[in-house]
């Protein structure tokens, strides 16, 4: 099998990755017996995407990310102010990052395992960061069965209370070490603005939590987790992002220090896309989570913890999308080739079908998620811009001309016009090889072209001024940076943008004068406006 390596230091892994991915995943495939026929909701019985129904991007992006999420029917809005219901088609893109982080995790030797979502008010209370940073987010319980309890019950924000309470009764000396866990669950904070995807009041995750006996270990596993989470983004989600660690005052709540991956999305703004925190021996202390090492000593354990969510949806929305709707990376897909049958009179149908059947067929044996869409109700170009709409990465156009010359056209979603159109040879073989050409191509374009945007809109700025310019134009400003959590205030007052993170990959020619306070600055920082 061949791979294809990207520029920039992407993952040249990422076209084996993309074959084994369509195989891995085709057990989910419904078999095709025939056609699959499409239906669709009253609401959008209504020609869509491009100008008939999207705002374009460049016009508003706020609007046209609503927009994409309703008519993509990615989610829609629940009854609870700041909650969303996850629509199937917006599920699938999840169960897509579920799929491939699990496996990571298992390779990696964790185990999943669930903790309960209400956590009895005065586990919080322990932890005094902790509780100051999640405070104003808390959803608090106080009544249950019709009386009021005795002790007000959190719903869970975060794990890591409920997770070493359990932790101070499992771990009892250096053999139980380490103890590596991963939760799949939802949790609950009371945001006041919230983002179909980007900011909810409650939202899916997983969530790692480990204990180690060293320092060094859990500074490693943080490490490790985060560069996972790097896979994630830029392999399966084609989405370029800066690791990097994050300031004092943007560190979670109780951590020694939080390591994040930071997206840039395409109107500017940055999206904390993942994080890892090595919280040092913070809470062990709080909980009294402790061991017996080989000399018989007591002493606390070290811990981790590590986070991605659904905000990841959202993340490749603001990437990948266009006036269109949505682009979607084919590993994240939940149909990677949709087959639109072109019947043009009476008599066409039996070969077409016969033919768009059989290379269907053959394309689902290869483990390529396929749909036949040959809705009789609808024109084809109202299906061509339906699923370019929901963000299909290839489309195949076959018509009774295509049968009797023995090729069909194939339009790529990343390529629109007659750019992304090709000719594509009937014969199954050749058909599914070609398929699975593109499909690798679509992944690496889209990474490629978030990562040209990106760097494009990333300035390197030597003053304060100079950062207000940047931050003004809607880009991310880097530059050296030697301040202090006052001075990060101080920038983000004046100008809305945070300190995104300290990249791990730092620039030769340091120390040089801090953007703000001009002390020597041995590290550059990256602020910009964010979600």
């Amino acid at each position: 099998m061949s791979c294809f390596s990207f520029r920039n230091g992407a993952h040249s892994r990422l076209g084996c990755l993309l074959i084994r991915g369509l195989r891995r995943q085709s057990a989910h495939c419904r078999p095709l017996n025939g056609t699959v026929w499409i239906a669709r909701p009253d609401s959008l019985q209504k020609p869509v995407g491009g100008k008939a129904g999207v705002t374009p991007k460049s016009e508003d992006f706020n609007r046209w990310y609503l927009d994409v999420v309703k008519f993509g029917e990615l989610a829609d809005y629940g009854p609870v102010r700041g909650t969303m219901v996850i629509r199937p088609w917006g599920y699938s893109l999840w169960e897509s990052i579920q799929q491939y982080l699990d496996r990571r995790f298992k390779e990696t030797g964790h185990s999943n395992a669930y903790f309960p979502m209400l956590i009895p008010r005065s586990f919080v209370d322990k932890e005094a960061s902790h509780v100051e940073g999640f405070a104003p987010e808390l959803a608090i319980v106080t009544q249950g069965g019709g009386k009021e309890l005795e002790e007000p019950l959190v719903i869970r924000p975060t794990s890591e209370t409920m997770v070493n309470h359990m932790f101070s009764q499992w771990i009892q000396g250096y053999r139980d070490l380490p103890l590596l866990l991963n939760q799949w669950a939802n949790v609950v904070r009371w945001e006041l603005r919230t983002r179909p995807f980007l900011r909810t009041l409650e939202f899916l995750w997983q969530e790692g939590h480990c204990a180690f006996a060293t320092a060094e270990e859990a500074e490693k596993e943080a490490r490790d987790m985060l560069d996972i989470y790097v896979e994630c983004a830029t392999q399966v989600a084609a989405m370029p992002v800066v690791p990097g660690r994050k300031s004092a005052a943007e560190s979670f709540a109780g951590a020694v220090s939080t390591y994040t991956i930071e997206a840039m999305m395409s109107d500017g703004r940055a999206l904390q896309a993942g994080t890892s925190h090595n919280l040092g021996q913070n809470f062990a202390k709080a909980f009294d989570t402790t061991f017996l090492d080989s000399n018989g000593e007591r002493k606390f354990v070290h811990q981790v913890s590590f986070g991605m969510s659904t905000r990841m949806i959202g993340g490749v929305i603001g990437v990948h999308g266009d006036d269109n709707g949505l682009q979607l990376p084919p590993l994240m897909a939940p149909v990677q080739v949709v087959f639109v049958p072109i019947l043009k009179k009476d008599g066409d149908e039996a070969g077409v079908m016969e033919a768009v059947s059989q290379l269907a067929a053959a394309a689902q044996a290869a483990g390529i998620r396929t749909k036949v869409d040959a809705d009789p109700n609808k024109s084809p170009g109202f299906r061509f811009n339906y699923w370019e709409l929901k963000g299909v990465p290839l489309r195949v156009e076959l018509g009774p001309r295509d049968v009797e010359q023995g090729s069909c056209i194939v339009a790529r979603r990343d390529r629109p016009g007659k750019e992304g159109k090709s000719n594509l040879s009937m014969d199954e073989k050749e058909f599914v090889a070609g398929i699975q050409q593109a499909l690798q191509d679509v992944q690496a374009n889209m990474y490629t072209a978030a990562m040209d945007f990106r760097e494009a809109n990333i300035v390197d700025v030597e003053s304060y001024e100079q950062l207000q310019a940047a931050v003004a134009a809607g880009k991310w400003a880097r530059g050296p940076w030697a301040g202090s959590s006052k001075d990060e205030n101080i920038i983000k007052e004046a100008t809305s943008a945070t300190l995104r993170c300290i990249p791990f990959e730092q620039p030769e020619g340091l120390p040089k004068p801090c953007l703000l306070t001009g002390a020597a600055a041995s590290e550059v920082a990256i602020f910009a406006k964010a979600y």
